[in-house]
């Protein structure tokens, strides 16, 4: 279930171009993902380089191919804040699937999502995914957790 703050009349709108993006992603689909963001996207995610600007699709194909079937996925604690014509979504993003040389993905992470209404439509301005590390100093991902 989705906590919405604000405008409540573009939670419906924002929610079906999440989900688009989503099954896109979940999908495989390049072209119904980068659909979704705008052109001057800024993203953070757990995949190098540090930051990622514009539409391109950022090597996706790429990472797509390196999978056997579909990504799985869900999210809880999930909040949508609303305005009229910015937004933002943040939750806990369980990804799962089989990579081709046959590893399991069973990861947790966090996601923040920045949209803005342009000509009429959401798009996606800002993508943050994250995953905690340990602060014994190893400096490592800690890919074992759960909300």
């Amino acid at each position: 279930m989705t906590e919405i703050i604000g405008n409540h009349n573009e939670a419906e709108a924002i929610g079906i171009v999440l989900a688009s993006w989503a099954a896109a992603l979940g999908g495989k689909d390049a072209a119904g993902v980068v659909e979704h963001l705008s052109d001057d996207i800024v993203s953070f995610t757990l995949a190098a380089p540090l930051v990622r600007k514009g539409k391109g699709a950022g090597g996706l194909e790429s990472w797509f191919s390196t999978w056997d079937g579909p990504i799985g996925g869900d999210a809880v604690d999930v909040r949508l804040t609303v305005g009229d014509t910015v937004a933002f979504w943040t939750g806990l993003v369980h990804m799962t699937g089989r990579k081709t040389e046959g590893l399991q993905v069973d990861l947790w992470f966090r996601q923040t999502l920045g949209l803005r209404k342009e000509a009429g439509t959401w798009k996606i301005v800002h993508e943050h995914t994250s995953v905690p590390f340990a602060m014994d100093g190893s400096g490592l991902a800690e890919l074992g957790l759960k909300p």
